[in-house]
Protein backbone atom coordinates (compact mmCIF):
# COMPACT_ATOMS: atom_id res chain seq x y z
CA UNK A 1 0.00 0.00 0.00
CA UNK A 2 1.14 3.56 -0.52
CA UNK A 3 2.07 6.20 2.14
CA UNK A 4 -1.55 8.82 2.66
CA UNK A 5 -0.58 12.05 0.99
CA UNK A 6 -0.32 14.82 4.28
CA UNK A 7 -1.77 18.00 4.00
CA UNK A 8 1.12 20.07 3.85
CA UNK A 9 3.36 20.16 0.71
CA UNK A 10 6.96 18.94 0.26
CA UNK A 11 8.23 22.75 1.22
CA UNK A 12 6.45 23.34 4.30
CA UNK A 13 7.79 20.06 5.33
CA UNK A 14 11.05 21.00 4.09
CA UNK A 15 11.12 24.69 5.52
CA UNK A 16 9.89 22.75 9.26
CA UNK A 17 12.66 20.67 8.96
CA UNK A 18 15.23 23.44 8.03
CA UNK A 19 13.67 25.36 10.83
CA UNK A 20 14.12 22.36 13.56
CA UNK A 21 17.99 21.92 12.87
CA UNK A 22 18.74 25.24 12.62
CA UNK A 23 17.41 25.84 16.75
CA UNK A 24 19.35 22.46 16.96
CA UNK A 25 22.96 23.56 16.08
CA UNK A 26 24.09 26.64 15.59
CA UNK A 27 27.12 25.73 12.81
CA UNK A 28 23.81 24.84 10.54
CA UNK A 29 26.79 25.63 6.89
CA UNK A 30 29.30 21.69 8.19
CA UNK A 31 26.17 19.63 8.53
CA UNK A 32 25.74 17.44 5.66
CA UNK A 33 22.04 16.43 6.31
CA UNK A 34 21.47 20.09 6.60
CA UNK A 35 23.04 20.93 3.51
CA UNK A 36 20.98 17.88 1.89
CA UNK A 37 17.46 19.52 2.98
CA UNK A 38 18.81 22.75 1.82
CA UNK A 39 19.58 21.63 -1.57
CA UNK A 40 15.99 19.85 -1.87
CA UNK A 41 14.07 23.00 -0.75
CA UNK A 42 16.04 24.95 -3.08
CA UNK A 43 14.94 22.54 -6.21
CA UNK A 44 11.26 22.24 -4.80
CA UNK A 45 11.00 26.12 -4.90
CA UNK A 46 12.86 25.81 -8.70
CA UNK A 47 10.18 23.81 -9.42
CA UNK A 48 7.34 25.90 -8.12
CA UNK A 49 8.70 28.76 -9.85
CA UNK A 50 9.10 27.18 -13.37
CA UNK A 51 5.34 25.66 -13.33
CA UNK A 52 3.91 29.27 -11.90
CA UNK A 53 6.34 30.92 -15.45
CA UNK A 54 5.31 28.08 -18.04
CA UNK A 55 1.70 28.09 -16.95
CA UNK A 56 1.73 32.05 -17.70
CA UNK A 57 3.42 31.78 -20.66
CA UNK A 58 0.84 29.19 -21.76
CA UNK A 59 -1.92 31.55 -20.60
CA UNK A 60 -1.12 34.01 -23.63
CA UNK A 61 -0.82 37.74 -24.04
CA UNK A 62 -4.67 38.35 -23.21
CA UNK A 63 -4.09 37.77 -19.28
CA UNK A 64 -0.85 39.98 -19.04
CA UNK A 65 -3.03 42.57 -20.48
CA UNK A 66 -5.45 42.32 -18.07
CA UNK A 67 -2.88 42.78 -15.16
Amino acid sequence: MAKKPTGESDETRLKKKLAVRATDEKKLSGDPAARALRKRLKRVQRKRRALSLRKKHAAGKKIEAKS
